[in-house]
Parts: structure tokens; C-alpha cells; sequence
């Protein structure tokens, strides 16, 4: 798998000055003593409250530095890519960050972290600080084991015991606010790959069809395969696990964490159907859908959920400095707001019968119909060899409505046809002629006359649209036979029309339309302008002497 890195040796201290360089903050700094010390603390800090430091491996961001801030951390110490930070590491941030008031060290229930951690704490309280730990165990992927992992629920602790520390609190409470929170989280991931750690060999060991349920943050195996399935039922499954770790009857906050890369659209989805599903029942909070805890690039999310008080429930809503942190939203369904109706001059008309008007709509639609094939196989050259089945389709759909058009309104009749191949033509050529019709129509009911009109609608739909006469688009056979019909008449159009749309052979390049991006030269007519041209022949026609 590939990465963006320059050497793995370096991944972690070239992010982390990355990050300082575009937080923008100026709080925030790091401790010297790269590249064994990587600390990220707040420049901002008098050390006059409690300090709270936390940290772990790498490849977790925004975790850990992300959330150094005002109301959250004080310090994060991060060690290389899912590896736990140095003793030495640990106690320079202790140092840097605690005064009289004493430190927190808040700790995910990993062995490398409880281990470094508690040692650094050892070192500090030794050398006269104040030193406590809150250590986090919220996954319940595996009931029965003896020391569950901590992953993603960790960051409301930091949140918790980030507020009581801006607030002023003292050690004592802060530390007993925190280790009471640790105990009120439950977690649970779920991913469909696994993670690739940037300069070594990585090998999936998902199938094409299975995921796994109860993934740590270090790429680690889940507690157990899962079949692949509507995100709905995955969702479910998950919820079913967490339900039965809740209290019945309380309230509970959840934070929706992305692991890496899944798209924000299925973040979305995925919290609709985590507020869907009966776990809803419990939650009035939420945080995310969003990259809090990541695993690298994991293909999976984690839903933690922590039991609310008044005292959590003010502290998660509490704003913070660190924009990392997405803020916790009151759960609200969708508000849906009544759509507008169309106003009583433009609504539908009824239908009428006018015999010429009826004549020339069928001519037009019937030779652009006949043209399927031949447009479709101008397009290959240039396009997608489309384009004659969309006119095709648009000329049906008019053709097939002829009977409810207002033929004797044709004002009406314009606006008809124009709703008519917005909705059934397709592709930005169907959403071109509904505005050429639509703003034709409105000329046309304010007074103009019918070439007027058309030629309004054309300054319309070239404004939108973008092309000119010299693009190679249908422009170029259009505008033409519009001013000729509108200085000369019917018969000038058709000419003109045919010699546009034949000037287009000669372009090299065009610089609208979807042929604009083929980079070779073009040799053959624009197939738009061809069927313009093939229009206004199929209307001359009809009024040429027997």
C-alpha cells in the first residue's frame, strides 16, 4: 500500500512540526529533545491548575496533540507510529507542565502506556510533584478479559478532566472525576481492512467479503469475523453489544469515531443508523461523526458511550480551543421544512390543441429520433457516444406528452416542453435546452415575439452554460439560425444552422461540452450542433413550396 512519507525514521516529528506550523493558534508548542522527546504542550500555560497529560504511540491523529488546548490537554507525548511514548518522554512533559496544583496523566489500558506512564509518575512524585493517573479500559469487545484495552472513549475523559482543570479544580477531584468517568465508557470498533503502517509490508488479511468486529486502534485482530452486510445490520449488531453494557434508564452521551478512511458520506449514514437503531433510546448527546482516534487508515468506526450527570453533560458541552475536538450537539431529528409550490402564474396549463403547432413539435422530435444512431456514433469520436440517445430520449418524452401539451399557449407550450427535458433528457445538455425553453417562454409571455424570445432563451442558456459561437458546441449551429430566423426567416435558419453546425468539423479543439477534454484534434462535426442543424432542416421542410 502506498504513503506520503519521506523516511519512516522521520514520519512522526515531520508531522508534528506539520501540525504546529498550520495550527495557527500560536498557544501551542513542542518541547526541544526531538527526537527521543516529543512533546506538544500548550505555550500558553502558567501552570497555575491542575495539568492533564496524556499521549500514546503515533497514527492516531488528531490524537493525541490535536486536542492539547484550552479545556482539554495540557500536554501530549507522542511515541512512534502505535508504539508508547519513553519514560523519558513522559517525565519531560510532567516537568514542562506541573506547578504547585499537581498533574493528571490519563492513560489507555495498554501495557507499553501503563507501563512508561506510571514509571514517568514514579520518577515525578520522587523529585516532588504531584502526580496522579486515570487509566481507561472502554472496550468491550472482549467481556471476559481481565484488562480490556482503552481506545476511543478516552477522549472523553480528556474532556472531562480538561473542564474541571480550566475551571480550577483541585487534583483530588479532577482525579476522582476522571477515574469515575473511565468506569461509565463502553466502546466497540468494527473495520473492513486493516491498517498499513507507512515503510512496511502490508498484507490484508480481510476477505473479500468479511469485516471484523471489535478492532483495537493498533491494526490488531478483531474479536471476531463478520459477514459483510448493509451498514443498517452492522450498526445493529454493534448496538445490540453496547445496549447490554448500558444502565436502563439513563441518559449517555456518544461520540461516532471514523478510524481512518471512511468517507464522510458514510459517516453520515452510519450515524443516522447508530440514531436509528434502539440505542438512540439512550442517547441526548453526540459527538462526531468524525477522525478523533484514528488507526491510520483503517476502513472502520467506533461508537463510544459514556453515562451522563449534570457535572459530564456541562463539561462535554463546554467549548474548547482545540478545533480537533468536534463539539457535543444535542441529538435532534431531521427538520423538514414544507418545499414551495410554484406560483399561480406558473402553474401547469391545461392542455390544448393547435394543429400547426402539434405538425411541427412531432416533425422535430421524429427526425432527432431518427438520429439516435448517427449522433451516437459522432459522439464516440469526441465523447461518450451518448449523445444521440440522450436527444432521442428527450425528443420521446416531448413526443409522447404532445397530447397534454397547451398548443394553443406558446408560452406554455415552451414551458412545458422545457420542464419536460429537465426532467427526462438527462446530462447538462437536458438541464441547457429546459433553461433555453424556460427563459424562452417568459420573453415570449412578457410581449416579445417568437425569435425574440428563442434568442432570450439563448442568452440564457449561454450565460449558464458557459460556451460561445467558436466553443464546438451546439452553439455554434444555434445561434446563428436564430439570428437569421429573427432578421431573414425560416429558410436563412436552416442554411445558417447547417453551416454552424459544419464549421465545427473544422475546429481543432473544443473548449466547451464534454469534448473539451480529449486532448487529440477533432475532425468531424459537433454532434449537438449537428442535430440543431438536422432541427431547424426538419422544420423548413415543412413550410418549403410542394
Amino acid at each position: 500500500m502506498k504513503h506520503f512519507f519521506n523516511r519512516k525514521e522521520t514520519i512522526v516529528t515531520e508531522a508534528l512540526d506539520g501540525f504546529l506550523a498550520t495550527a495557527g493558534s500560536g498557544t501551542l508548542a513542542r518541547l526541544d529533545g526531538y527526537p527521543e522527546i516529543k512533546v506538544v504542550l500548550r505555550a500558553d500555560w502558567d501552570k497555575t491548575n491542575v495539568s492533564i497529560v496524556s499521549g500514546g504511540g503515533a497514527g492516531h491523529e488528531p490524537s493525541h496533540a490535536g486536542f492539547v488546548g484550552a479545556g482539554m490537554l495540557t500536554a501530549a507525548v507522542s511515541g512512534e507510529i502505535f508504539a508508547s511514548p519513553s519514560v523519558e518522554a513522559v517525565l519531560a512533559a510532567i516537568r514542562a507542565t506541573t506547578g504547585p496544583a499537581g498533574c493528571l496523566l490519563i492513560v489507555k489500558n495498554y501495557t507499553g502506556d501503563r507501563l512508561n506512564f506510571g514509571l514517568a509518575a514514579e520518577k515525578a512524585r520522587a523529585e516532588g510533584f504531584a502526580v496522579e493517573m486515570a487509566i481507561v479500559a472502554d472496550d468491550i469487545a472482549l467481556p471476559d478479559i481481565a484488562q480490556p484495552r482503552g481506545v476511543a472513549g478516552t477522549l472523553f475523559v480528556h474532556k472531562i478532566a480538561g473542564h474541571l482543570s480550566e475551571s480550577g479544580h483541585d487534583l483530588a477531584t479532577i482525579t476522582a472525576a476522571a477515574r469515575a468517568a473511565a468506569k461509565d465508557i463502553v466502546s466497540l470498533g468494527i473495520s473492513l481492512s486493516s491498517c498499513s503502517i507507512p515503510g512496511q509490508a502490508h498484507e490484508d488479511r480481510f476477505g473479500a467479503d468479511d469485516g471484523e468486529l471489535g478492532l483495537g486502534i493498533h491494526g490488531e485482530p478483531g474479536a471476531e469475523r463478520i459477514a459483510l452486510q448493509s451498514a443498517g445490520k452492522l450498526v445493529s449488531v454493534m448496538a445490540e453489544r453496547l445496549a447490554a453494557r448500558l444502565d436502563v434508564g439513563s441518559h449517555y452521551a456518544m461520540l461516532i469515531n471514523n478510524l481512518g478512511s471512511v468517507p464522510p458520506l458514510e459517516m453520515s449514514l452510519i450515524a443516522n443508523a447508530v440514531l436509528s437503531s434502539p440505542l438512540a433510546k439512550a442517547v441526548t448527546l453526540t459527538v462526531g461523526p468524525g477522525h478523533l482516534m484514528t488507526a491510520l487508515n483503517m476502513n472502520g468506526f467506533s461508537l463510544s458511550l459514556i453515562k451522563l450527570d449534570a457535572e459530564r453533560e456541562a463539561a462535554l458541552l463546554a467549548p474548547v480551543g482545540p478545533h480537533a475536538w468536534l463539539p457535543a450537539k444535542p441529538v435532534r431529528r431531521p427538520v423538514v421544512i414544507a418545499a414551495g409550490k410554484a406560483a399561480i402564474g406558473g402553474a401547469a396549463k391545461a392542455a390544448s390543441r393547435d394543429a400547426g403547432s402539434e405538425r411541427l413539435i412531432a416533425a422535430i422530435c421524429r427526425r432527432l429520433i431518427a438520429l439516435e444512431e448517427p449522433l451516437n456514433t459522432l459522439d464516440a469520436k469526441a465523447g461518450d457516444g451518448d449523445t444521440g440517445s440522450t436527444v432521442a430520449t428527450g425528443a420521446r418524452s416531448v413526443l409522447d406528452r404532445l397530447d397534454t401539451l397547451p398548443l394553443a399557449d406558446r408560452a406554455a407550450t415552451l414551458a412545458a416542453i422545457g420542464d419536460t427535458l429537465g426532467t427526462s433528457m438527462g446530462g447538462s445538455s437536458g438541464v441547457l435546452l429546459s433553461i433555453f425553453f424556460t427563459a424562452a417562454a417568459q420573453a415570449l409571455n412578457g410581449g416579445a415575439s417568437l425569435s425574440k424570445a428563442l434568442l432570450a432563451g439563448l442568452d440564457r442558456m449561454t450565460f449558464y452554460g458557459g460556451a460561445k459561437v467558436g466553443d464546438r458546441t451546439m452553439v455554434d449551429a444555434l445561434e446563428p439560425a436564430l439570428k437569421a430566423l429573427d432578421a431573414s426567416g425560416l429558410e436563412a435558419a436552416a442554411q445558417a444552422a447547417r453551416h454552424g453546425a459544419e464549421t465545427t468539423a473544422a475546429m481543432q479543439k473544443a473548449k466547451a461540452g464534454r469534448s473539451a477534454y480529449v486532448g487529440r484534434q477533432l475532425d468531424t462535426a459537433d454532434p449537438g450542433a449537428f442535430a440543431v442543424a438536422e432541427a431547424f432542416a426538419a422544420v423548413a421542410a415543412m413550410f418549403a413550396p410542394a
